[in-house]
């Protein structure tokens, strides 16, 4: 079969298209044809070296697509059966092995390419405004990268919640995105001369003075500090990423400083720990996908091979919503 490989780590051009043997299919676990596989920042991480992983490797751990065959002792789910995944490896690939853990059954209502784009995004989206910080009608968030794929899926949910939402975007084309997913006010950051000092000034000029009550920062580095200066009292910074790298060490005494502030560094896995919690999140996403009252963008797709193609997009902020790779 079909497959990217990374040979070792390092930019986008260390991935290839490869032939690559089909994977065995152990008996507790599926084989799924992909039809579409999610590009994510972890991915980069990975390839990068930023993240350690054994090379050469098959990048990818999202996507969608068909059921082939199933284990001998799998009673889950059968050949037919449409399906996708948010963290299982090798993803970039025409065949993928899925374990019943991360196995989610898609509704006839949505095509694969949607099912793929909205998985991983979706599911963070949904335990962070659910979760990380239970938003309600009253509470202000700062959303970074609005246009982003977490960023379009967390402003729908959270307007859905009542929340007044504030994000911040890179360009005009990008503003317009995060107002149409609902943003009461998007801040453009590309404009500003000192992000830390600009955006916490901005922030509190739309709130009165107060600052808002949660930032959800996928960003990391750049936007750390200024983060941190945007909150209320009592505020919560959900760091959930570091798209810019990671955020260096600092003195917990700031959030004393700041006003009895609150950080958390949360990821999606331990948001999915229980069968329960898996199909109370995916449910509602999907439910809400079907309803046509959560809009699910997917701003590219590359061709398998151009996987690298999809990299350098990503990693170059070129990219809005989704970007999916189609074997």
């Amino acid at each position: 079969m079909k497959a990217i490989t990374a040979s070792h780590a390092g930019g986008p051009e260390v991935m290839s298209l490869t032939d690559v043997p089909e994977p065995p299919c152990p008996a507790d676990k599926i084989r799924v044809r992909v039809e579409a596989a999610g590009v994510n920042f972890i991915d980069t991480y990975r390839r990068s070296g930023v993240y350690k992983v054994d090379f050469p490797m098959i990048p990818g751990s999202e996507g969608a697509g068909t059921v082939l065959d199933a284990g001998a002792d799998v009673t889950w789910a059968r050949e037919g059966d449409r399906v996708s995944w948010t963290s299982t490896s090798a993803s970039y690939a025409e065949q993928v092995i899925v374990g019943q853990s991360d196995c989610y059954s898609v509704p006839e209502a949505i095509a694969s390419d949607v099912a793929a784009a909205s998985m991983l995004q979706g599911l963070t989206a949904h335990y962070l405004a659910n979760s990380s910080f239970a938003l309600t009608e009253g509470h202000t968030a700062l959303v970074h990268a609005g246009a982003g794929g977490v960023g379009l899926l967390l402003t729908q949910m959270a307007a859905a919640r009542g929340a007044r939402v504030i994000t911040t975007v890179s360009t005009a084309e990008k503003a317009e995105l995060s107002r149409r997913a609902g943003a009461d006010a998007v801040i453009r950051y590309d404009q500003f001369a000192d992000l830390t000092a600009d955006l916490p000034r901005v922030v509190r000029d739309l709130t009165e003075g107060r600052g808002v009550n949660v930032v959800y920062d996928g960003v990391g580095k750049t936007t750390f500090d200024a983060s941190l200066a945007s909150l209320a009292t009592r505020g919560t910074l959900v760091l959930f990423g570091g798209a810019s790298g990671p955020v260096p060490p600092f003195d917990l005494q700031r959030l004393n400083a700041g006003g009895s502030l609150s950080i958390t560094r949360p990821s999606l896995g331990h948001f999915l720990h229980t069968t329960d919690e898996r199909a109370w999140r995916s449910g509602e996403l999907f439910e809400a996908i079907v309803a046509g009252t959560l809009r699910v963008r997917i701003g590219a797709k590359f061709p398998l091979e151009d996987a690298a193609d999809a990299h350098r997009a990503l990693e170059g902020r070129r990219t809005t919503g989704k970007v999916l790779l189609i074997p």
